[in-house]
C-alpha cells in the first residue's frame, strides 16, 4: 500500500492530503526536538484522516465515484487475486493469435477450492499501462478468456471474473480480427457454461468490454465503481460536443452501484474500506472474498440441470419494454 508522499490524491481528496502534510510536518518537528511529545498530535491527525475519508465517501457524486474507480492507487485484478487466493497459476494465449496482456487468468486456490480467475488488468506505471493496453482487451483477450472458461468447465471448476476496463480496444486491427464477434461469442458461451460463474465489477465496467466477461449466475459490483454502455466523457462529447458536461452525463447515465442494483442489473453491492479500496488493499480483498465465497455457495445450491435456465431467465428479465398489439386487417382497412 503506497504511503504519503507517494500516494496520489483526487481533487476532492485534497483535505486528506493537507492532513497528511500536517503529519509529516509534526514528524519532522519530533525529530528535531525529542523533548516534546508529538505522538498525541499525530494520532489526532490520523483519526481526523479516517473521519475525513468517511465524510467524503458519504457525499460522493456519480462523477466522483467514476473518478474513484479510476484512482491510480486502486487495486487491480492481479492484486485482488494475490490478496484473496493462493497458488495462482497464470495461463497465457488464445491458441490462435497471441497472448493479450490486458486480459489475465488462471487457476488459484480460494479458501480450499480451485477457482478459475479471469479479469482485465491495468498497469501500475507508464510502462506496464502500455504493456496492458490500459486494460482494453483485443479479440484475442476475449478468446483467451473463453478458452480458460472452457478449461474450467472441463475440470468442473467455478469461474470468477473481475471486470475493470474502459472498454474493449477500438483500434482498426482489433476490428479486423473480429472484436464484436469475440465479445458476442463470449456472451453466448457464458450463458451456456455448465459451471458456476461469479462476475465482479471492481473498477470500470464499460460497454461490451465489460459484457465480454460479464455474464454469470451472480453479478456483484463494488461500491465505488461504474457500469454502463458508455463513459461519461464520451456521452458528453456525443450529446454536447464537449467533455465539459461529463458530470451531468454521469448523473444522467445512472451508472453507480446503487443505480445498477436498483435496476436489477447487479445482484449485490460489495462495500469498500472507508474512502475507497485504494486506502486498504487487504481489507478490500477480505470483503470481496467473503462476498465471492457466499455467492459461490448460493450458486452451488442451484441444480445443475436448472442452472442454464436460471441464468437465461435472469438476464432475460433485464430491461424495460412494451408490446404493441398487431393491427388486424379490418382495422387497417
Amino acid at each position: 500500500m503506497p504511503q504519503y508522499p507517494n500516494r496520489q490524491f483526487l481533487d476532492f481528496e485534497q483535505p486528506i492530503k493537507e492532513l497528511y502534510e500536517h503529519i509529516e510536518e509534526n514528524k519532522k518537528l519530533a525529530e528535531k526536538n525529542a523533548k516534546i511529545d508529538y505522538k498525541s498530535i499525530i494520532q489526532q491527525l490520523e483519526d481526523s484522516i479516517v473521519e475525513k475519508r468517511k465524510e467524503i465517501t458519504e457525499h460522493l457524486t456519480p462523477w466522483q465515484r467514476v473518478q474513484l474507480s479510476r484512482h491510480p492507487d486502486r487495486p487491480y485484478t492481479l492484486k485482488y487475486i494475490e490478496k484473496m487466493a493462493t497458488n495462482f497459476v497464470e495461463l497465457h494465449g488464445d491458441r490462435n493469435v497471441k497472448d493479450d496482456k490486458a486480459m489475465v487468468g488462471g487457476f488459484a486456490d480460494l479458501d480450499g477450492q480451485t477457482v478459475m480467475f479471469i479479469g482485465q488488468q491495468k498497469g501500475i506505471n507508464t510502462k506496464t499501462r502500455q504493456l496492458r493496453n490500459f486494460g482494453m482487451a483485443n479479440p484475442e483477450g476475449y478468446r483467451k478468456a473463453l478458452r480458460l472458461m472452457k478449461l474450467a468447465e472441463k475440470f468442473n471448476k467455478p469461474v470468477v471474473t473481475l471486470i475493470d476496463t474502459p472498454g474493449a480496444f477500438p483500434g482498426l486491427e482489433a476490428e479486423e480480427r473480429g472484436q464484436g464477434e469475440a465479445i458476442a461469442r463470449n456472451i453466448y458461451e457464458m450463458m451456456r457454461l455448465k459451471v458456476p460463474i461469479i462476475c465482479v465489477i471492481i473498477g470500470e465496467g464499460a460497454s461490451g468490454g465489460a459484457l465480454g466477461i460479464g455474464v454469470g449466475d451472480k453479478v456483484l459490483m463494488m461500491e465505488n465503481t461504474w457500469y454502463t454502455v458508455i463513459s461519461p466523457e464520451s456521452c458528453s462529447s456525443i450529446l454536447w460536443r464537449s467533455w465539459d458536461k461529463k458530470e451531468v452525463a454521469a448523473e444522467q447515465l445512472r451508472l453507480t452501484a446503487k443505480d445498477m442494483h436498483g435496476f436489477g442489473l447487479v445482484d449485490e453491492i460489495v462495500p469498500e474500506p472507508i474512502g475507497g479500496a485504494h486506502w486498504d488493499y487487504d481489507e478490500a480483498a477480505k470483503i470481496l472474498k467473503s462476498y465471492i465465497l457466499k455467492s459461490l455457495e448460493e450458486v452451488k445450491l442451484i441444480p445443475s440441470d436448472k442452472k442454464l435456465n436460471y441464468r437465461t431467465e435472469k438476464f432475460g428479465r433485464m430491461g424495460f419494454w412494451d408490446e404493441v398489439a398487431e393491427e388486424t386487417e379490418d382495422a387497417e382497412a
